[in-house]
């Protein structure tokens, strides 16, 4: 069976800063480039957890989340997201995406939005109780996005 090979013209990847990721990036900068693709880069902070510090439930006081924390965050990835974004500086688009919530709901939810025909991320390969605890943001994505994904291991 002879098939035409696949062109992807909306590749979405996403990145955390890590090793991981960076693999990821210099896999979706290679394709972009030979596809001629538009590309979003995506970064997700996870909310930051409430503390306790100072709260008293008999007094009616609710754990608190530090606003400036998660400012500081936001600020954080937008400057990580335009540094990226610079390497991708002789692709055809580059979008940026910074988003807050959960990173699989939001990779899931950029794609869709905006239409990605792959989506690109690293993994850190975890298994065992690392992977039962921590859980796999690649394998949720993998299996619920409506396009391809290619997942590129940390160790290659």
């Amino acid at each position: 069976m002879e098939t035409k090979p696949t062109k992807y013209s909306r590749i979405l990847i996403a990145t955390d800063d890590s090793d991981c990721s960076k693999k990821a990036l210099q896999h979706g900068y290679g394709l972009a480039k030979l596809m001629e693709a538009s590309v979003a880069l995506i970064h997700v902070i996870e909310p930051a957890a409430p503390t306790n510090y100072g709260a008293d439930p008999l007094m009616g006081q609710q754990p608190i989340v530090v606003p400036e924390a998660t400012q500081i965050q936001e600020e954080n990835s937008r400057a990580m997201l335009d540094e990226i974004s610079k390497d991708f500086h002789d692709v055809k688009e580059v979008f940026v995406f910074n988003r807050i919530g959960s990173p699989k709901q939001e990779i899931l939810t950029v794609a869709s939005e905006w239409g990605a025909d792959l989506i690109i991320m690293g993994t850190h390969g975890r298994t065992g109780f690392d992977h039962f605890i921590s859980g796999s943001v690649s394998e949720s994505v993998v299996r619920r996005a409506s396009c391809p994904v290619l997942v590129v291991p940390g160790k290659c």
